[in-house]
This record gives C-alpha cells, sequence and structure tokens, in this order.
C-alpha cells in the first residue's frame, strides 16, 4: 500500500512518525495526513487511477535543523513527488513548523 511507502521513508529519518495526530510533548515529531484527492485519471466515465494528497508536518525545536534536509532526501530516494508548502515560528508552543504536500498513487507502490 502507498502509506506503508510514505510512513517508511518518514521513519527512516526519525522514530517519532504519527498519522494524523501526535502528543506533541517531544522536541521533535513528524505528523502526516491524507487531505483529498489531485491529478487523477478518468476514462469512460469512470475513475482509473487516484492520487492522493496529502501533508507532512515536522516539528521541531531545533535551529538549522539537519532533520529537514533528511526528511526531503528520504522522500526523493523513495520518488515520493512532495513540495515544500510552509515553515513557520509557532510562539505558543516553541515549535519550528515544516509542512510539505506530497502525492502517491497506484504506482507508488
Amino acid at each position: 500500500m502507498e502509506f506503508l511507502k510514505l510512513r517508511k521513508a518518514l521513519t527512516r529519518v526519525l522514530p517519532n512518525v504519527y498519522h494524523y495526530s501526535a502528543s506533541p510533548n517531544l522536541e521533535q515529531y513528524i505528523v502526516w495526513a491524507e487531505d483529498g484527492q489531485r491529478n487523477s485519471v478518468y476514462s469512460s466515465d469512470s475513475m482509473e487511477e487516484q492520487i492522493l494528497q496529502g501533508t507532512i508536518d515536522y516539528f521541531t525545536k531545533v535551529e538549522f535543523d539537519k532533520v529537514v534536509e533528511k526528511i526531503q532526501e528520504s522522500l526523493s530516494e523513495s520518488k515520493i513527488p512532495f513540495r515544500l508548502n510552509s515553515i513557520q515560528r509557532e510562539e505558543s508552543s516553541g515549535y519550528i513548523h515544516y509542512e510539505w504536500v506530497f502525492e502517491y498513487g497506484p504506482d507508488d507502490d
């Protein structure tokens, strides 16, 4: 299944990987979730291939964290399409929050 490939790519970098939500009592952690459908293929009035899109969120309290580059390298090596969507500093929690958008489909196993 496609999500196993994504989870494996993320856990190669950091063991603290969660689907949809996590307890934010860690120095660093990753949360990923599917958000919807993107660029799917239709033929003869039916969907032939469904492409799912989602986000990967990395929370860290480490400035200039090397894990950011490792996440991107692991996604590239796993041939998972992604783009860095935003970087934010969350004042209330002290986390630096990186967000990537990813896609996967039926050929991504």
